[in-house]
């Protein structure tokens, strides 16, 4: 597979906000069963949003609130285990550290494994979010 191209997306733009709602409709809503009237925020439009693409096909998506919180991030599942998080997840710790911000998120439990291998660190107690289980983390480490 060719390398995902990470950009960032602007959600008041039409076309972006498309891509990043079918990515993560597809997945939160549809695959996970989250309520969609959890998936949506009042974070969205200041967000930075991050897409993955391949030539014109998106791949998945992630966003970075301006306290270093990466959430929403998602891959479509045909792209799953080919590097597409690992290049969100940089895109987005980077994008903490332009925010001056450590970066931290709210990992459900399967995932914990995926973000370790990329410095993050659990820390407290199991959580429920979204009728998901969840754990904080923290980047202990530049990736």
């Amino acid at each position: 597979m060719s390398t995902p191209r990470i950009r960032r997306a602007d959600w008041e733009r039409e076309a972006d906000r498309a891509a990043l709602s079918r990515v993560r409709i597809e997945v939160f809503i549809e695959e996970q069963q989250v309520p969609p009237e959890m998936e949506w925020d009042e974070a969205d439009p200041e967000a930075i949003h991050l897409l993955a693409e391949l030539e014109d096909e998106v791949l998945g998506c992630a966003r970075v609130l301006a306290d270093g919180h990466i959430g929403r991030m998602a891959v479509l599942k045909p792209w799953r285990g080919r590097g597409v998080g690992s290049a969100l997840l940089k895109a987005a710790v980077a994008a903490c550290r332009e925010l001056g911000q450590a970066a931290w998120l709210d990992a459900q439990l399967h995932a914990i494994p995926f973000y370790e291998r990329h410095g993050f660190h659990a820390e407290g107690d199991t959580f429920m979010d979204a009728g998901i289980p969840h754990r904080r983390m923290r980047l202990s480490s530049p990736d």
